[in-house]
């Protein structure tokens, strides 16, 4: 009799004594989702388990030449019956938004409707009336998150709302080197600054709809505002000391991982919009693009000290990957 209560004992208390698996956090990524086409991408995202999903602008297309806005409330409409239930109802979501869901192709601080895209913008993600972003102009924000007891701090910029004019033709820009030139505009940068300065975290994922590292290409980019993107290194490099930070973009229809010295950016684009299959190169570029329907992961681990970003075909395979230890 005593043995065979000893048995269910011994057991329990190796249970009990037993390391406890422990899980990281895991994030989908992906932009340029356009509501009139087809998404069976999303099932291969499902089998990734993602426990919540960044998109990274160009939400829906809901822009005109006009700039109206009637286009884009249909946008909405439509995406609401297209994406996942799965993905709505039990995933933590994260959006910004880019040129398309902004309502002018390559628009900026001068569109006329933007304080009215806004409204529409936070409304269809469900952003809280309590949420900074019901209350200022620009859908940028900062949210804290705690992973196996680091502090992971994500930010998402607003490249479009406060943005100075481009110069040069479309898909042909030039270098804005004016002073007073701007991305992201006074009132935000001075956000940025004090968030990035001031934080406690350990790791730091900034949020772009387009892209920070790269130079070569004639669209949309950071490089397009030098004087911008030098002062965003700069704040990237001096924080980076002692906390991990990595970029995540979208924007492009096409996919690729960046990497200056120790900062390291993925690309995730485009969930459903092929880009045109010609070769792009770039000095920060490891290895190269990908211009094929795609998604991205964010794997942020800190039991493993790391963090792994990857991009996947619409099938789900790896195409590409990357790992980044956490300082």
């Amino acid at each position: 009799m005593k043995n065979y209560i000893c048995i269910p004992i011994i057991s329990l208390c190796l249970i009990l004594i037993s390391p406890t698996k422990v899980f990281g956090y895991k994030y989908g990524l992906g932009s340029c989702l356009d509501q009139d086409k087809e998404q069976s991408i999303w099932s291969s995202i499902e089998k990734e388990d993602i426990d919540g999903f960044i998109f990274l602008g160009d939400n829906v297309y809901g822009d005109l030449a006009s700039g109206k806005l009637s286009k884009m409330q249909r946008a909405y409409e439509i995406q609401k019956t297209k994406l996942p239930r799965w993905l709505m109802d039990d995933k933590e979501i994260l959006a910004i938004w880019d040129d398309h869901d902004f309502g002018l192709n390559d628009g900026g601080g001068d569109y006329f409707y933007k304080k009215e895209a806004e409204k529409m913008f936070l409304n269809f993600w469900n952003i809280s009336q309590s949420d900074p972003r019901r209350k200022r102009e620009g859908i940028y924000f900062k949210q804290i998150k705690i992973i196996e007891g680091t502090v992971v701090e994500i930010i998402g910029l607003d490249t479009r709302y406060f943005r100075s004019k481009l110069k040069g033709k479309k898909n042909a820009y030039k270098q804005n080197t004016d002073l007073d030139a701007t991305i992201l505009g006074q009132d935000q940068w001075a956000w940025l600054d004090s968030s990035i300065s001031n934080s406690s975290a350990d790791v730091i994922v900034i949020l772009s709809s387009i892209q920070i590292l790269a130079t070569n290409h004639p669209y949309e980019k950071w490089s397009n505002f030098p004087l911008e993107r030098s002062r965003l290194l700069k704040l990237i490099a001096d924080a980076s000391k002692d906390k991990t930070i990595i970029a995540i973009t979208g924007d492009r229809h096409k996919s690729g991982i960046y990497q200056n010295n120790n900062f390291v950016e993925i690309t995730a684009s485009s969930l459903n919009k092929s880009a045109s299959k010609g070769i792009e190169t770039d000095p920060l570029l490891i290895g190269k693009t990908y211009p094929i329907k795609n998604y991205g992961l964010l794997e942020i681990e800190p039991s493993k000290s790391q963090i792994t970003i990857s991009i996947h075909n619409k099938n789900g395979q790896t195409l590409d990957s990357k790992t980044i230890n956490i300082h």
